[in-house]
């Protein structure tokens, strides 16, 4: 079996987010890069379905700049077999439908059974590039998935729903989101991070892929952001003092129920 694990750089999940107020996109620069946390579930999710089938191959991909090497390191080091690298300044502001272009792209000739992701990246929460990814491949989507079951070529996924979960099956190839319920991800090793440093990673421009400029990039997408709000500060809030009985409590408790028209 082999399996793709598409893999973002994102700034650090527990930072602030700021933008570049010249044409709204995420600014990288002023936090920390990390691998996208959602990744590492998927990432997880691939390394047990090797442990159950010999002779998987996992390969992580990523689209991102130069810098972004230390995010595919990262991937790498929980125990992956190598990588592909899109790195083209070209890419910069791709949303995701270019993003998908892209990743599809890099995939054309690229055999796979599985390539399995995390449902949605931490600094633009789209969940969609999976679905469009799978649309560029002419594969299935399963998405949502917190388990997933295999036996040959036949998938079988619970995937969350607002009401419980549903049971989908598929046949492969296909694509799969996860959601963090799924598993709970191991660290790297030492071992797994010096090995890291010595694994083949695939590095090309759009240009090897067939990609042309013009289709990525902020040009090239086919969403843009045309304005941006500052969230607003929360309320102070109100504190009730309860008199040890409850009754103040509860009937603060109802009567603001009752104002927010809940009740």
């Amino acid at each position: 079996m082999r399996i793709i694990c598409p893999v973002k750089r994102v700034p650090d999940t527990a930072a602030t987010k700021h933008l570049d107020e010249s044409d709204w996109t995420v600014d990288r620069e002023r936090s920390d890069p990390v691998l996208n946390a959602n990744d590492e579930w998927a990432i997880e999710e691939a390394l047990q379905i090797a442990e159950r089938t010999p002779g998987t191959e996992i390969v992580a991909l990523c689209m991102g700049p130069q810098e972004a090497s230390s995010t595919v390191r990262k991937a790498l080091s929980y125990g992956l077999d190598g990588a592909i690298q899109i790195t083209d300044a070209a890419v910069s502001g791709s949303d995701a439908a270019a993003t998908a272009r892209v990743l599809a792209a890099a995939l054309a000739n690229e055999p796979f059974d599985l390539i399995i992701m995390g449902n949605q990246s931490s600094d633009a929460r789209t969940m969609l590039v999976p679905a469009m990814l799978a649309a560029h491949l002419g594969v299935p989507a399963v998405t949502y998935v917190k388990d997933l079951q295999i036996d040959g070529d036949v998938f079988t996924a619970q995937r969350e729903t607002p009401g419980g979960y549903q049971v989908v099956r598929a046949t492969g190839p296909l694509v799969v989101s996860v959601v963090e319920a799924i598993n709970e991800p191991r660290y790297p090793t030492f071992k797994g991070i010096m090995a890291a440093k010595r694994k083949t990673v695939d590095v090309r421009e759009l240009a090897a892929i067939d990609v042309p400029a013009d289709k990525v990039g902020l040009a090239g997408s086919a969403t843009a952001v045309v304005d941006v709000s500052p969230r607003p500060p929360k309320d102070a809030g109100r504190v009730v003092t309860d008199d040890g009985s409850g009754r103040v409590g509860a009937e603060a408790l109802a009567d603001w129920l009752v104002e927010q028209k809940i009740l």
